[in-house]
């Protein structure tokens, strides 16, 4: 009985991974396919070479990049303060505000890009790259303050009492004594913050304006003209890039504590 359950067990695992990167396989293998078709015309790197060569998918890497860059610095920023802010508050007002906080991780993406959409053109902004940037500034915040407020709770606040009364002045105290204290959870909500902006279509597809793209909107206008094989390259080169990060972030650490290990 143990043998079948374990038989069924390894069973389901087996199709659960080729249900989920079967299709991924399939991009990877037809971006070295040296014709557009699904016909295998042979291996080739035109559509690396390509996707290199590109003016479109150049500026839509870059646009990408520096949107989730900026946009995480900025909400981090914010959410730090915003935390502090939280912190001095009690009882049901810090319920309240806690609560709006979440309505945004809980609320539909296509709502926010829509919401969004609508302020921009009030307030008449033309819609580009700022508007974007705006945009994923709103929709990174509340990650960063689910990530720093744990830490902020967590913290022994006389630490930061005790400095000012020795002689350190507010903002000293706060980069020598808090921000050692939060810098986990800060740096978990930048890099939350990072991939939910690199990641995004939804909210951006609707506060971008025209000439302006990133990747995913690029693959999106792409695929809906007929699939190119460069998206596919596109495609592999950044989902070996997110499983080279992967790896980068379990090994290295797991190094360190062994070689800290060793040297104990």
């Amino acid at each position: 009985m143990k043998k079948l359950a374990s038989f069924f067990g390894k069973a389901w695992l087996a199709l659960v991974f080729v249900f989920l990167y079967a299709p991924i396989v399939t991009l990877i293998v037809y971006s070295f396919n040296e014709g557009k078709g699904r016909k295998w015309a042979g291996f080739s790197l035109v559509w690396y070479e390509r996707m290199l060569h590109s003016s479109a998918i150049g500026d839509a890497v870059v646009n990408t990049l520096s949107i989730a860059l900026l946009s995480a610095l900025i909400a981090t920023v914010l959410g730090v303060i915003s935390c502090i802010g939280l912190s001095a508050l009690k009882g049901r007002a810090k319920a309240v505000y806690m609560s709006i906080n979440n309505i945004p991780l809980l609320n539909s993406d296509l709502v926010t890009g829509l919401s969004l959409m609508l302020v921009f053109v009030a307030v008449g902004l033309s819609f580009g790259y700022s508007t974007v940037l705006l945009a994923h500034i709103s929709f990174n915040v509340p990650y960063v303050i689910l990530s720093v407020m744990p830490r902020i709770r967590s913290m022994n606040q006389s630490t930061y009492e005790a400095a000012v009364d020795l002689g350190a002045k507010p903002i000293r105290a706060f980069f020598a004594v808090t921000v050692p204290e939060i810098l986990p959870g800060v740096i978990s909500g930048f890099l939350m913050a990072f991939t939910m902006s690199l990641d995004d279509f939804i909210i951006t597809h609707f506060t971008k304006g025209p000439g302006i793209n990133t990747i995913s909107t690029l693959i999106y206008s792409e695929v809906r003209r007929g699939i190119q094989p460069s998206m596919n390259a596109l495609s592999t080169v950044m989902f070996l890039s997110a499983i080279l990060l992967l790896i980068l972030t379990n090994v290295i650490p797991k190094d360190r504590r062994v070689k800290q290990k060793a040297a104990d």
